[in-house]
């Protein structure tokens, strides 16, 4: 367990890399501390088991070899950029060039140019969990943020965005795992970034 003192108002829990994160008030009790984990045993003990199974997940994952990785990249410079092309105008946004890359933590991001990064292992999702990604980042060409104006003209284009959002929250990690591993046995540089700018 952790403790993170700060200026906030009230205490809050968090479960993060399988650890028990507690950020508290600067003023609050080791004994107040102690009180709210004992109020709130049962959500921790359920996050930390369900951490501990997603760890077990991560684990036993099949690694992507450098090999598989180059033939999402392929397969991903050949699929998104239609998906782009067919998505921009229903934004009403242009935008600069595409890139396709292994990303460790982003499945897309957009630039103050207009340039778009798209991850090459959004070829293991479903259509759908694509063209969320591609709408989200399109979006961005209008606002660069992510507040309720930006939501609203993500949800205005592509109404099922949250169902999707959601299963790339649920299964994205594992993805992420399989490519880090792959990497690792590779060896270093086996998949840069820069290994898949088209």
């Amino acid at each position: 367990m952790k403790i993170i003192r700060s200026r906030r108002r009230s205490i809050g829990l968090e479960i993060r890399a399988g650890e028990l994160i507690v950020r508290a008030p600067l003023w609050v009790s080791e004994r107040e501390i102690g009180r709210v984990l004992e109020e709130r045993r049962d959500w921790i003990e359920k996050h930390l088991k369900k951490a501990e199974e997603e760890q077990k997940r991560m684990d036993a994952a099949e690694p992507l070899s450098a090999a598989e990785l180059r033939a999402l990249a392929r397969q991903a410079k050949a699929y998104i950029p239609q998906r782009v092309a067919h998505y921009a105008p229903l934004v009403g946004v242009s935008y600069g060039r595409i890139f396709i890359r292994n990303q460790k933590t982003l499945w897309g991001s957009c630039s103050s140019r207009g340039n778009l990064n798209f991850n090459c292992l959004l070829m293991l999702t479903p259509p759908e969990v694509i063209d969320s990604v591609v709408v989200h980042e399109l979006c961005h060409r209008k606002h660069m943020d992510h507040s309720q104006r930006f939501y609203a003209e993500v949800l205005r284009v592509y109404p099922e965005y949250r169902r999707w959002h959601r299963w790339l929250k649920e299964n994205g990690k594992l993805l992420m795992a399989r490519a880090r591993k792959g990497n690792a046995d590779a060896g270093a540089g086996a998949g840069t970034a820069e290994d898949w700018e088209f």
